[in-house]
């Protein structure tokens, strides 16, 4: 194991601020999110990412990366990502782990809407793959655990144990990224925006952990 994730280390993690945002943030509404990213340690130091409602509209947010800092941690090619989350259960959610460096080498991990259930988004960017996986045991508020090897030829995701998604693309001998650990908002174009009573919305990476051969 060459990374353990603790939320709360300034060592590890960047809160609030990501050159995945334009200008680093805190607003990226040209990939139709209302997050304003926030440095506050009760929107993402605990492991349970939040949001809420801004009078302006947008919506404080929070947002780790181990982009800029101390220790600056990149995952490699051939690594082993493991994370446990629970989904959110507010419409308007877009939870997310990724990966980013350098305006791209985006892998994720995952990405969920709750007007989508049952359903997870798994892709590789860097190499044009993708996978929406449709399972019972994914819903609303459930925990679903994720195993993801980044190889060089191939990137292949385990969803609660079971093998689902093996690429065939891969990430190249070379790549390398920065994690990002966040809680977006939708803004309606792909999907719905939050119910205007909604003022509030969670979800919790319990575990990160990352291996390398």
């Amino acid at each position: 194991m060459v990374f353990d994730a603790d939320f709360s280390s300034e060592e590890q993690w960047i809160a609030g601020r990501s050159w995945a945002y334009p200008h680093g943030g805190p607003t990226n509404p040209g990939d139709n999110k209302l997050d304003h990213l926030v440095a506050d340690p009760s929107y993402s130091r605990t492991g349970v990412f939040r949001a809420t409602r801004r009078p302006d509209g947008n919506w404080d947010a929070g947002l780790l990366t181990t982009e800029g800092s101390p220790e600056g941690f990149l995952v490699r090619a051939g690594d082993v990502l493991e994370a446990r989350v629970r989904l959110p259960v507010e419409t308007g959610a877009w939870p997310a782990i990724w990966t980013w460096l350098d305006g791209g080498q985006e892998i994720d991990i995952f990405e969920y809407h709750p007007d989508n259930p049952d359903l997870l988004e798994l892709s590789n960017r860097v190499r044009g793959r993708h996978l929406y996986f449709r399972n019972p045991a994914v819903r609303p508020g459930a925990w679903v655990d994720f195993r993801v090897e980044l190889g060089a030829r191939s990137v292949v995701w385990w969803v609660n144990g079971a093998r689902v998604f093996d690429d065939r693309r891969g990430v190249g001998r070379s790549w390398r990224a920065h994690l990002i650990v966040n809680l977006s908002v939708c803004a309606g174009r792909y999907h719905p925006a939050p119910a205007p009573g909604t003022s509030e919305m969670s979800y919790e990476v319990a575990e990160l952990r990352v291996y390398r051969g």
